[in-house]
């Protein structure tokens, strides 16, 4: 028999971070969240009816019409749509779009309840693993790709016949958290989902931090469009997430750990808690880790379809059962942050470096880079390319090395005019001739961020990409500062022709004034980083600009 609203309550209740799992749970039970089970959630943890519908319904994927769950919601990503998704979205009965659901090396992709469909005709479903990542042709040593295309390395048995978990086991034995700190220190190792804060810089503060418990938090909300590493290095190499968890917990103090998961990877869900399962089981994870007096649990939280959770201050909201608001900034979240106390957020990739950096030494990772750059760095490449998936690239690699010689570069008969950097949130680059570096990219007005890039080729419509992409940013708002949620609306309207002067210098003039007060007052970085489609187009490709708009002046 299903479930009762009380057993499901009684389930969750007395959890870490119960609302998300608790929604999930009578989302899955009945398809829809019903006003019956909002009020039970309610009542069970005490939370304002009112406030729990705001918060129900600022997520995309919880529905709240019945049968709402099962109905097949179509990707309208930016490279989905270059494949006919708006085509397929309109053939399959009852299909909702969606944004970007992290499978643009795998276009059209189809999300029906947790799984995905195989093919447009929407029948078949398929849980298959990512596309391994393409060896690079020069064998570079790697970071993360080093082990991931060995057979079952998802499996505990797989990732430890390759040396998984002794630098967890070294560390807990032969070091101090203070040792642990500084390898990470020395390594150069920082952030990989967008910021690039140093990462031992992070530990060391939360480790100073006073208050406690401490927390580890994995930011697993992979939803900037073009990006899809982050599910490749979890659905194929999940036990080094973990490790580079308990390694962060280590150093930090930390005995509680949050992977917040994207709702779009439930196959990834599912794996996932079976490598927690089995760490848990080996003593690896939980109470007594390696028979020492290092205790270290990890919750997995799926999230339910909401961009700006990838921001850590929402996500953080969103894991406390609050309404996924960006906090104002400072006090940090290394001082307070889940439940006001020190917390370490990090992404997938920057933890999955870890354990490799601790078990082969600082040195040894300073020496992947490029020059005087320190690292690797996956890039999620996609789009108008031969082969495009997930390389591991050394920090400072010639961009046209990339597309060209390991990607196998455009269609034959194309070129390629551009290609998006940071997802979207870098904005288009034309001027190829470029390293993917922070300060080489910097240098052109754009950032290498999480490490997605969208290759266009000259069959392109450039203007409308960049409509598709403000239109995305405006979806995606949250609503709480004006600046980013008026701002990204007239910017969208302006590139549609909806609004605006039909003027080209005062058309220019009015979306770079826009974009620059975005900028410079948004609460966040959606707010910030939204501006540079609009800078790029303007800077990089004035003449497609002058043609889109001369081009609604005739039709007037």
């Amino acid at each position: 028999m299903p479930a009762t609203d009380q057993d499901l309550v009684a389930r969750w209740r007395d959890e870490p971070a119960p609302l998300l799992p608790l929604l999930h749970a009578f989302h899955a039970r009945d398809g829809y969240l019903s006003d019956d089970a909002l009020r039970a959630v309610s009542k069970g943890l005490r939370i304002p009816l009112a406030d729990l519908y705001g918060t129900v319904t600022f997520y995309h994927h919880f529905s709240r019409v019945e049968g709402g769950r099962e109905r097949p919601r179509v990707c309208t990503g930016p490279i989905c749509r270059l494949n006919g998704a708006d085509e397929l979205l309109r053939q399959l009965p009852g299909a909702t779009a969606m944004p970007c659901s992290g499978r643009c090396d795998e276009p059209v992709s189809v999300l029906r309840g947790d799984s995905y469909l195989l093919g447009a005709a929407g029948g078949e479903t398929s849980e298959q693993p990512p596309p391994l990542p393409p060896v690079n042709p020069e064998g570079l040593d790697e970071c993360c790709f080093a082990h991931i295309r060995e057979e079952g390395r998802a499996t505990l048995a797989g990732y430890r016949a390759t040396g998984g978990y002794r630098a967890l086991e070294r560390a807990v034995r032969e070091m101090s958290p203070a040792d642990v700190l500084d390898v990470i220190d020395r390594s150069g190792l920082a952030g990989r989902g967008g910021a690039g804060f140093p990462t031992g810089r992070k530990w060391r503060a939360v480790a100073e931090a006073p208050g406690d418990p401490k927390t580890i938090v994995c930011n697993a909300d992979e939803g900037e469009p073009g990006c899809f590493k982050d599910r490749v290095l979890m659905d194929r190499d999940p036990h080094a997430v973990l490790e580079g968890m308990a390694l962060a917990a280590y150093a930090t103090g930390a005995p509680r750990g949050f992977l917040y998961l994207r709702y779009e990877y439930p196959h990834t869900e599912r794996i996932l808690e079976r490598a927690l399962a089995e760490a848990t089981a080996a003593g690896l994870l939980g109470e007594g880790i390696l028979g020492t007096d290092f205790t270290f649990r990890v919750y997995v939280r799926r999230g339910a379809g909401a961009y700006i959770c990838g921001e850590e201050t929402s996500l953080l909201n969103s894991l406390e059962g609050k309404h996924p608001f960006p906090r104002n900034r400072p006090p940090y979240p290394v001082t307070h942050g889940f439940e006001d106390l020190p917390t370490v957020v990090n992404n997938v990739e920057t933890l999955a470096c870890a354990p490799a950096i601790v078990a082969r030494g600082a040195d040894w990772y300073r020496g992947l880079g490029r020059g005087d750059h320190a690292g690797t760095k996956i890039i999620s490449l996609s789009g108008d390319v031969q082969r495009p998936g997930n390389y591991e690239v050394p920090i400072g690699l010639p961009l046209p090395t990339l597309l060209d010689e390991w990607a196998g570069g455009p269609r034959p008969g194309r070129t390629l005019q551009a290609v998006t950097m940071a997802g979207l949130s870098g904005g288009f680059v034309r001027d190829l001739d470029v390293t993917l570096d922070e300060p080489a990219l910097r240098a052109r007005g754009t950032f290498l961020g999480a490490g997605g890039i969208m290759a266009f080729d000259d069959t392109r419509d450039i203007v409308d990409l960049a409509r598709q992409a403000m239109s995305f940013f405006a979806h995606e708002s949250c609503g709480k500062c004006f600046p980013c949620r008026i701002g990204t609306q007239r910017l969208t309207e302006r590139l549609s022709g909806e609004a605006g002067p039909l003027d080209a210098d005062t058309w220019k003039a009015e979306v770079h004034d826009i974009g620059h007060t975005m900028a410079a007052v948004s609460a966040c970085g959606l707010g910030v980083a939204a501006p540079l489609v609009t800078e790029s187009l303007l800077r990089d490709f004035p003449a497609e600009v002058d043609a889109h708009l001369e081009a609604r002046r005739s039709s007037r």
